[in-house]
């Protein structure tokens, strides 16, 4: 068992001390652990080129073009690992923008619906000698910590949310989280027994997670109203359907007095964003957009040069 750790924070800064932490928790019980700190990586942020997409299409390996940075690197740790630890700080609101740029362009290339797509095509083809590599299906389990130094959580209130992101398009099993906040008055991590205790068990449980069925996997964290991704976040639309906008799904919005809560059915969590249901979901609406935008395309082949000239030509 291999548990990757990866720290979005600076050198022996406290993401970087609750992320190894957490790798002490999962040494002990019995995985082979490395640590990485992104500082002083380059991660170009992605380009939005579809070159990716295309070459896989193609038959080819879903290689960024960008090459000459860390990104392949890192890539590659996290693809051999058996689970991963990601810890972020949280400078305003959500995870610090290296963190973001990784996920622009790691999500994209290992989106599990798009791999098995890919892998049937393959095989009905005939093309055994170039198969996906076995890596993208392979059953990945994750643990988050998100870290901010303000003592309201409000200032901070996006920092998981937007770490569930990391793991989303490959279907990674989110075993459990930390909420690190109120950093700023609590002087060091270590100085704080009651939240080490509670990273390194953290570690400890991703470990005992790594080769279980996703469903028998136990939640370590705060429950949260969302019983998929138990974040707090919900999405209104004026009535008593509400959505989570991390999973994309949709529950039933319930007031009793001043208590509310959200009934979510099991349907609707069985295709949450970061289940192979919600993956193939969205893998089968980008399928589609070819066939509704390549008309409109079609019929303003004439038009859309002159249409855009003004926007190409666009000075200040």
């Amino acid at each position: 068992m291999k548990v990757l750790g990866i720290s979005f924070g600076r050198k022996m800064g406290n993401t970087d001390i609750l992320v190894k932490e957490a790798l002490f928790g999962a040494k002990d019980a019995g995985a082979e652990i490395e640590f990485v700190n992104t500082v002083n990586m380059k991660i170009e942020r992605c380009i939005g080129c579809g070159a990716c997409s295309t070459r896989f299409r193609q038959g080819e390996d879903s290689q960024c073009i960008i090459i000459n940075d860390d990104f392949k690197a890192l890539e590659e740790k996290v693809l051999d690992a058996d689970a991963v630890i990601v810890g972020a700080p949280v400078y305003v609101l959500e995870p610090v923008g290296q963190f973001k740029d990784f996920v622009d362009r790691f999500g994209p290339r290992h989106d599990r619906a798009a791999m098995i797509g890919e892998q049937n095509i393959r095989i009905e083809y005939g093309q055994t000698e170039n198969l996906v590599d076995p890596r993208y299906f392979k059953d990945k389990y994750v643990g988050y910590i998100s870290v901010g130094g303000a003592h309201t959580h409000n200032w901070v209130s996006l920092g998981l949310p937007t770490l569930h992101t990391f793991g989303m398009s490959s279907a990674m099993k989110v075993v459990g989280e930390i909420d690190a906040y109120d950093m700023g008055r609590t002087g060091n991590p270590v100085l704080n027994k009651d939240l080490i205790n509670k990273v390194n068990t953290l570690g400890v449980k991703v470990t005992e997670a790594i080769g279980k069925p996703y469903e028998e996997v136990e939640w370590y964290g705060e429950e949260g109203t969302c019983p998929v991704c138990h974040q707090n976040l919900i999405s209104l639309n004026g009535t008593t359907s509400v959505e989570c906008p991390v999973c994309g799904i949709e529950g039933k919005l319930i007031v009793v007095g001043e208590k509310v809560s959200v009934e979510f059915s099991n349907e609707q969590q069985q295709r949450a964003r970061g289940t192979l249901n919600g993956l193939q979901e969205h893998f089968l609406e980008i399928q589609g957009f070819g066939a509704i935008a390549g008309p409109k395309l079609e019929e303003a082949k004439d038009t859309l040069p002159s249409l855009l000239k003004r926007y190409k030509d666009f000075d200040n």
